[in-house]
């Protein structure tokens, strides 16, 4: 055997191990429910901190934004798993999108209505003759689902609720063109506040207060997926580097802020108030492992349920949740 043949064959050789090497990694696609900010942190800082490559992951985030579905992006093979608030999911399986819950990192909720004082709103039953502005894109489901419970109609007049099809701001309250508007703990009611507001001139209402709160922020996937072993490792190792990311962020919450606005290609989001949203973050996160909690889903199964004639969800789901992954992931 000649010199040249034995290089020749030690440098296929030495190819072949750069080849395995850079393939071990296995890719993974996470899709946002929103745009980049505190509400994802964990998963910012699962990538910042190498949480996801200490699991042999090559993790790409990406945004959502106004004219993103989550849903429809994971049907389309653009993502391999979804963020998504479970109402959301639920009305997407039932029409035929087998989306299944793998891990839920948020136990409450940080959805509620906030109002101005001055209109003289002290419960849900002021509600009738007001403007109240409310997000769609499946974002709309708990609101709907709680009026129906309490026998208000959002198709307007004196007894109904007109509905504004509100925009991802706060506008519409501040420029009074809403008695109410949908706000989240952590984002928009701060917005309101740094707007010049006094919380005093406020009245919230939490859906967590109300009994009607519904499951947000979980990861879900395509139940076809999830036959596939490979595919199904994938996301235990996903799921515990990213519980690994959300426990450093509520342990660091100055730092995972930074981390964020690291990411943040757009640079819109302001230090202080991504700092404040990922102090809010964390109440929402704590006391998580990411097991689903089955009855936190079930109250949100029956909020949606219990929607009238015209309910979120018809029928009660079947394999809408799993606990596979997160038992392979905590243990």
């Amino acid at each position: 055997m000649t010199i040249r043949h034995l290089t020749t064959t030690a440098l296929a050789g030495v190819f072949g191990l750069v080849a395995g090497v850079a393939q071990a990694a296995d890719d993974v696609t996470l899709q946002l429910q929103w745009v980049t900010q505190a509400q994802f942190a964990g998963y910012y800082v699962a990538l910042d901190k190498g949480f996801y490559t200490d699991e042999d992951l090559n993790v790409t985030i990406k945004p959502g934004g106004p004219d993103i579905a989550p849903p429809q992006v994971l049907a389309g093979g653009g993502a391999d798993v979804m963020l998504n608030w479970m109402p959301s999911a639920l009305a997407a399986r039932e029409k035929g999108l087998p989306v299944v819950n793998i891990a839920q990192p948020f136990t409450t909720s940080g959805l509620m209505l906030t109002c101005w004082k001055d209109t003289g709103i002290t419960g849900p039953e002021d509600f009738k003759g007001r403007t109240i502005g409310v997000w769609f894109f499946g974002n709309e489901y708990p609101f709907l689902s709680w009026m129906s419970q309490e026998g208000i109609s959002t198709d307007g007049g004196a007894d109904g609720i007109t509905v504004l099809k509100q925009g991802f701001n706060v506008d519409p309250l501040l420029q009074r063109q809403a008695d109410c508007i949908s706000t989240m703990t952590y984002n928009e009611y701060l917005q309101v506040l740094e707007a010049g507001v006094d919380a005093d001139e406020l009245i919230t209402f939490k859906y967590e207060d109300e009994g009607v709160a519904t499951l947000e922020d979980g990861m879900y996937v395509l139940e076809d997926n999830l036959n596939d072993p490979a595919f199904a490792d994938k996301m235990v190792r996903f799921v515990r580097a990213s519980m690994k990311g959300w426990k450093y962020a509520e342990e660091h919450p100055d730092e995972a802020a930074d981390i964020v606005l690291d990411n943040d290609a757009t640079g819109a989001q302001s230090e202080a108030h991504q700092k404040a949203m990922m102090g809010e973050v964390a109440k929402l996160t704590a006391g998580s492992n990411g097991a689903l909690d089955e009855a936190a889903y079930q109250r949100t199964v029956d909020t949606l349920l219990a929607g009238g004639s015209d309910p979120v969800i018809s029928k009660t789901p079947e394999g809408a949740w799993t606990h596979v992954i997160t038992d392979k992931a905590l243990n």
